[in-house]
């Protein structure tokens, strides 16, 4: 059975990940709501603007279900999505706090 892998499609540079997921015979589904989560099997956080992606992950009411995601999915997060997914950016923004830890380009899991 194929694995469904979702992309957070608030900002950034989804539709390059979604491209390259059909390239590969994957099938991907964009993630702009909480309900756009459900029967995927895993989940790319894109690049883009760190503190932009947490401001519309709290506005789109998104936190918590991508949290609870994290627990129990694999999560992939590129530059700004690897930030977003950190418990510690070194500046004031929405996290996940599901990984490691982030400041300025370096990335510690």
């Amino acid at each position: 059975m194929a694995k469904k892998i979702g992309v957070l499609a608030l900002q950034g540079d989804f539709e390059e990940h979604l491209k390259m997921l059909k390239r590969l015979g994957v099938d991907g589904q964009e993630v702009r709501l909480p309900k756009h989560l459900d029967g995927l099997d895993g989940l790319i956080i894109p690049g883009g603007e760190s503190t932009t992606i947490g401001k519309l992950a709290v506005a789109f009411d998104l936190m918590t279900p991508l949290r609870q995601f994290a627990e129990s999915k694999a999560v992939w997060g590129t530059c700004a999505g690897a930030i977003f997914l950190s418990k510690d950016a070194r500046r004031e923004q929405p996290l996940l706090g599901s990984h490691g830890y982030c400041c300025g380009a370096e990335c510690f899991w």
